[in-house]
């Protein structure tokens, strides 16, 4: 497969979803192949290209579970250990779970926190003063009970790392990971970002026109909370080098066993687009008998996906800089490359005709510590609408990204709890509604994390 084929399909794809600037990569035997379109910014525009800066969003939270991994290879983190024997000041709204909470629940979503903690930037925005104030973020379950994606978890990992190596986060993982792997582009903080060249986001506005987000992805000027779960700033040339790491020996950062410990499932996952469970931070993919390992992010206006088939020595990264089509641009490229590269061909599931009866059993509106998420029907179809919480909304200074209207679903074949969403800015999707023990549904999960049921709608 040529560079050509690879720059006519992302150019195309591009064009049709309206994102001004891609980086798209590709490894496969060895070779690194780079297509990208458009530009840097509307307003000041650059050619994109391999080695520009995009916020790489949750993909973060790859580079922080491998740098406690090697924590954990040095004997300094035992992944069983609670999390209080490294961060004794933690305290939560459970006094119970606080202690028992351990390493790994952190590192596969399994402690029963919440998503994140909304900075509203006030006091201390250090990791420290984010730890300080989780005692206000609700649990979702017990440790250990499921998995539910949390932000909030991993930015206390980092914590972690800060207490053990005694070094501030960013330098703890320069120094542990970013350094030693030949990261010169991966890294935190604007004034890190702003000298070199970089991809302005934009988000889409009621008319149609798009708009510069701010702030750029999740880097808020003061705020280091959220670095360990969405801070770092990267390239694709940079991307497709972190893969070759992880298809490595571990190049004495990390002894291989723990390198490849981290592909082992820890948990399962449900009726996820993202994958059948998690290993020790990656989501894992059954790819028609291959085995994928992967992580998404998403930010203001920024999109970012890494893919990688250890069996095959493949990777594929694919970056983007507008909302609400980066995420469905990128998906569309992950899936042309394991096509086009590797013979895989992902089906993807059709959903049941309309059900109203099954329908008035999950209408309601369902909510995380930030966002609303609300299903309705209109007696001949179920949408699913998802977004910030108006009053949080309101009250912030800096603009938000936009909340994702309307968009239908449907529900698959198998125990009538599984859905998938059919159009909009979140295609493809798939989820699952909990219910109690008396069958009454509680919660919706949407991307691996748990919105639990507020209300029924009247």
């Amino acid at each position: 497969m040529s560079q050509d084929q690879l720059s006519e399909f992302v150019t195309t794809q591009a064009t049709e979803f309206a994102v001004p600037g891609v980086a798209v990569g590709v490894l496969l035997d060895g070779q690194e192949i780079y297509a990208s379109h458009g530009v840097t910014s509307l307003g000041n525009p650059l050619p994109a290209d391999e080695k520009t800066l995009f916020p790489v969003a949750s993909v973060s939270k790859t580079f922080t579970a491998t740098a406690l991994m090697r924590l954990v290879a040095e004997g300094k983190v035992d992944l069983d250990a609670p999390v209080r024997r490294y961060v004794p000041e933690l305290k939560l709204a459970d006094e119970q779970a606080a202690g028992q909470i351990t390493v790994l629940n952190l590192l596969n979503h399994t402690a029963g926190l919440d998503w994140n903690l909304i900075d509203d930037g006030e006091g201390d925005r250090s990791l420290a003063g984010l730890v300080a104030k989780l005692p206000q973020l609700p649990l979702i379950a017990p440790p250990g009970a499921r998995a539910s994606y949390s932000q909030a978890g991993y930015n206390l990992a980092g914590r972690i790392i800060e207490k053990v190596t005694g070094q501030p986060f960013e330098q703890a993982m320069a120094s542990l990971v970013l350094n030693p792997v030949g990261l010169a582009d991966t890294v935190y903080g604007l004034s890190e970002v702003m000298v070199r060249k970089f991809a302005v986001g934009y988000n889409r506005g009621d008319d149609g026109e798009l708009r510069p987000a701010r702030p750029w992805g999740a880097f808020k000027e003061g705020a280091r909370g959220d670095n360990p779960g969405g801070g770092l700033a990267s390239s694709v040339s940079d991307l497709l080098r972190w893969a070759r790491f992880h298809l490595g020996d571990g190049e004495g950062v990390l002894p291989t066993a723990e390198l490849h410990r981290m592909r082992e499932q820890t948990v399962g996952l449900r009726a996820s687009t993202l994958g059948d469970g998690f290993g020790i931070c990656w989501f894992l993919r059954d790819l028609d008998g291959l085995h994928g390992i992967g992580h998404g992010g998403s930010g203001n206006g920024q999109f970012a996906e890494l893919l990688i088939v250890p069996e095959r020595g493949f990777a594929v990264v694919s970056l983007a800089n507008a909302g609400p089509h980066g995420h469905s641009f990128n998906q569309s490229v992950v899936r042309w490359a394991l096509e086009n590269y590797l013979g895989v061909v992902e089906d993807t599931p059709e959903p049941l005709p309309y059900d109203e009866g099954q329908a008035q059993q999950v209408v309601g509106r369902y909510e995380i510590d930030a966002m609303n998420l609300d299903i309705a029907t209109d007696g001949t179809r179920l949408t699913l609408a998802v977004g910030i919480k108006p009053e949080i909304r309101e009250a912030s200074d800096e603009e938000m990204p936009p909340d994702h209207p309307a968009a239908p679903i449907g529900f698959l074949p198998g125990d009538g709890d599984e859905y998938i969403v059919t159009d909009g800015g979140l295609t493809g999707q798939r989820g699952y509604f909990s219910r109690d023990a008396d069958g009454a549904v509680t919660g919706v999960d949407l991307a691996g994390r748990l919105f639990s049921r507020v209300e029924e709608a009247s």
